[in-house]
């Protein structure tokens, strides 16, 4: 279950003082003596002081307008009501989790329209919290005669300057500062976003999340199996990933050694059955195809970071030569979910994630031997899979619900995560339209005001949750 986390209460007694609201006469309060958050500036900020106001969302009730107003050079916001009456009240609810939760009954800058005015606005609110490593959002309320109504979420342009970063501070709103993980407890799911996240850095140039990196380490090592291990050796796999990209953009060999002892772990549970590969599970001798693309590109990786390696070459190389002739690529060039106890193809789901993760691997494979049969192999499985999973134009997960929790929103995204990565690789970057084309479509119509995404980058219904964002992080990384 997610642990919800709620801000403290904060209740501030607030002077009044006459101002103008769209024209209208108003009041706002003066600065408290102990504001909730300081930033640049501490919560309670007179929005006369501000240079900029940008308004986001709005709504509307009984005829009252309610919109949000934003400070971005300064990173606050605040709330108004115009075309009220005497008694009308305004306020501000701030979340650090997205909107899932906030601080009950804090109402921030909570002021009523007092009689012979109509249009009325709170102080300015900090949007985030810099100091405690609070990625926040803001929405402005109103109460009409017992109704209330509230714009939809929004914040600020800070660290969320172009489509890439707001998706990436949108998915930083799921990072539980408690245990360092995605949603509060998400495993194998987290060492994705917490991918995602480090990829972003390394394409945009924004290292304001950089700090999740050792959090999430430091904080994790000893969970489970140590060393991010347990016994889903695909679950070893995504965190042996996470930490090869945490070494490339940190440097810190410890991330290394660790990615090292993922990839010796899964090793450990390769087997005879069906002639070879990764075991899925220790309790078990399921042979599926993310675990071994997983350990394909692990150990392929490793290669490439390690001077004078021959052992996780050779790894490598087996695993692909078992791979290709184990039956669970189909005759379309896509690849089902793994082998029936006969060692045959058990015909389950194309799932996305299986036709991206071998890319990845075979690109990293390639830049290991300089064998371009590789990059051959991987585009004969680009192409089928750009062309069969796609509906509509745009990428489609099989039998994709309008859910963002569980493991399947995870699945697009580590898709063109490895689709990205061969179309760097290949000169002619064959899938850089069609990556475009998916983002385009994602941030035009699967998109909310707070930059968070749904489970359908064609559009349609569906929620939003860090599985989707994660997801859509991805897309927008490999379409740069």
């Amino acid at each position: 279950m997610r642990k919800k986390r709620f801000l403290p209460a904060a209740v501030l007694a607030m002077a009044l003082t006459t101002m103008s609201v769209g024209g209208a006469e108003g009041a706002v309060a003066a600065p408290a003596a102990n504001a909730a958050i300081c930033n640049k500036f501490c919560d309670t900020r007179d929005p006369a002081l501000s240079s900029q106001d940008r308004q986001p969302v709005g709504t509307t009730l009984q005829s009252r307008s309610i919109v949000l107003h934003f400070d971005d050079a300064d990173a606050m916001g605040w709330a108004s009501i115009d075309k009220g009456a005497a008694g009308d009240e305004v306020w501000l609810d701030r979340s650090m989790d997205g909107g899932r939760t906030w601080t009950s009954g804090s109402k921030l800058g909570d002021t009523s329209v007092p009689a012979g005015n109509s249009g009325w606005r709170t102080l300015m609110y900090n949007v985030d919290d810099w100091n405690n490593e609070g990625v926040g959002a803001l929405r402005a309320c109103g109460q009409v005669a017992g109704s209330i109504a509230c714009t939809a979420w929004a914040r600020t342009t800070w660290n969320a300057g172009d489509r890439r970063t707001a998706a990436a501070t949108a998915l930083m709103m799921s990072f539980d500062r408690g245990t360092k993980l995605f949603g509060g407890n998400g495993w194998w799911t987290s060492a994705n976003a917490l991918t995602a996240i480090i990829d972003n850095a390394r394409v945009s140039g924004m290292g304001s999340y950089r700090y999740a990196i050792a959090e999430t380490y430091d904080k994790n090592i000893g969970a489970q199996g140590g060393q991010f291990t347990n016994e889903y050796l695909d679950d070893t796999g995504w965190w042996g990933l996470a930490w090869v990209d945490a070494y490339d953009i940190t440097g810190d060999s410890r991330y290394l050694s660790t990615a090292r002892a993922d990839a010796d772990h899964m090793y450990a549970n390769w087997n005879a059955t069906c002639g070879g590969g990764v075991r899925w599970n220790t309790n078990g001798n399921y042979k599926n195809a993310i675990t071994n693309e997983l350990f394909l590109w692990l150990t392929s990786a490793l290669h490439n970071r390690i001077p004078g390696d021959t052992a996780y070459l050779d790894r490598a190389k087996n695993e692909w030569a078992w791979f290709q002739k184990s039956g669970m690529i189909n005759g379309d060039h896509m690849i089902n979910d793994g082998l029936s106890d006969a060692c045959a193809n058990n015909g389950q789901p194309t799932w996305t994630y299986n036709q991206g993760v071998v890319l990845g691997g075979l690109t990293e494979l390639y830049r290991a031997t300089g064998d371009t049969s590789l990059l051959a192999s991987a585009r004969t499985l680009a192409d089928a899979s750009t062309v069969r999973l796609q509906s509509g134009g745009v990428l489609r997960e099989p039998g994709e619900s309008d859910a963002c929790t569980g493991d399947g929103p995870t699945f697009k995204g580590a898709y063109v995560r490895g689709l990205g990565r061969l179309n760097t690789q290949l000169g002619d970057h064959p899938y850089a339209s069609t990556l475009s084309r998916w983002a385009n479509s994602a941030y035009a119509n699967d998109r909310n005001a707070l930059d968070q995404y749904g489970p359908h980058w064609a559009g349609g219904s569906g929620t939003s949750d860090y599985g989707c964002q994660q997801s859509v992080l991805d897309l927008l990384n490999a379409a740069g």
